[in-house]
């Protein structure tokens, strides 16, 4: 296959059977490969759609300016929408987040700021409005954008349903919700039930704010949204949990994927133990590549070795 150009290449990513998790023989079980994506995550699809659309509405010309703030993989597709525009990107980033993705935002063009690691995600976005005020720039706000959702609705939702017609359960982390809530409102009217993934530390099930390992989903307030008539239930994961995930899936199934990747999947061997047989479709973000500077390697064999130790 010869493609014009990268940005082609996003969306259309394989939907791969995982075969080796503990599930009853009938209940089978799909993850959708958004690593495959050429900026490596989901969010290429949405960098693509905030763009195209604020573009529709003026908000934004060729050779403006966009600032975002971003733990990473959204500002990795907001690179190479921006790039394909003409527009000029400064993502602002907490500083100890993941080295790997703000070296592909630079890589890819874009200007990264730090802020204070100890401010989270509330100090980047704070900074990164006072930076549009100085730039003259357009804020796509990922956390509040409803073109966020909407990335995800109609074309994602289809990729699924094209390779799987019958889908029992749809099971998604949430940091933003935008995937969740986009791919939900199209599958739920068909009957599928629709889960939700959160590591501890995160709200959603109720529980109180609290750090944890596993980057990528978890919320310290509900999303604006996430609807909670697409929410039929939430699995909150541990990071002993998600981290094990990882570490099967590279070993069992030679798949290297994310912490966030990890908790989807230990969400649907639990939604798996509720059935005789269906089938659960999962979206596995990104890969574990981007997560070395974190410690995944690390944090995935301590937790693999410590619980086929506690299985003997």
């Amino acid at each position: 296959m010869i493609v014009r150009d990268v940005y082609e290449l996003i969306g259309d990513t394989p939907l791969i059977e995982l075969r080796t998790l503990p599930v009853p023989a009938n209940v089978k079980v799909y993850g959708k490969l958004e690593m495959m994506n050429p900026g490596g995550s989901v969010k290429d699809r949405l960098g693509m759609n905030l763009i195209e659309r604020a573009i529709e509405r003026g908000d934004v010309a060729p050779g403006g300016t966009v600032i975002e703030p971003t733990a990473g993989n959204t500002g990795i597709g907001l690179a190479l929408a921006c790039q394909r525009f003409g527009i000029r990107l400064m993502t602002v980033t907490p500083e100890k987040f993941s080295q790997e993705k703000q070296a592909l935002m630079r890589l890819l063009g874009a200007t990264v700021v730090n802020t204070p690691t100890e401010l989270g995600m509330k100090g980047a976005i704070a900074h990164a409005i006072e930076l549009a005020k100085e730039h003259d720039a357009y804020v796509p706000e990922q956390f509040s954008n409803p073109d966020n959702p909407d990335a995800y609705v109609d074309i994602l939702s289809h990729e699924l349903l094209k390779d799987v017609p019958q889908i029992d359960v749809f099971v998604a982390g949430a940091g933003s919700g935008g995937t969740f809530t986009g791919v939900a409102k199209s599958l739920k009217p068909l009957g599928t039930k629709t889960v939700v993934v959160e590591p501890v530390g995160s709200i959603l099930n109720g529980g109180e704010p609290g750090p944890h390992k596993t980057e990528g989903i978890g919320v310290e307030k509900w999303p604006p949204f996430l609807e909670r008539a697409y929410v039929d239930a939430i699995h909150t994961i541990t990071d002993e949990e998600a981290f094990y995930y990882v570490a099967h899936l590279a070993k069992q199934e030679g798949l290297l994927i994310g912490s966030s990747s990890g908790a989807a999947i230990a969400a649907c061997v639990k939604e798996a133990s509720q059935l005789t047989e269906g089938t659960i479709v999962t979206i596995l973000p990104d890969s574990a590549e981007r997560y070395l500077s974190q410690g995944i390697v690390k944090e995935a064999e301590h937790a693999y070795k410590d619980s086929t130790h506690s299985r003997r």
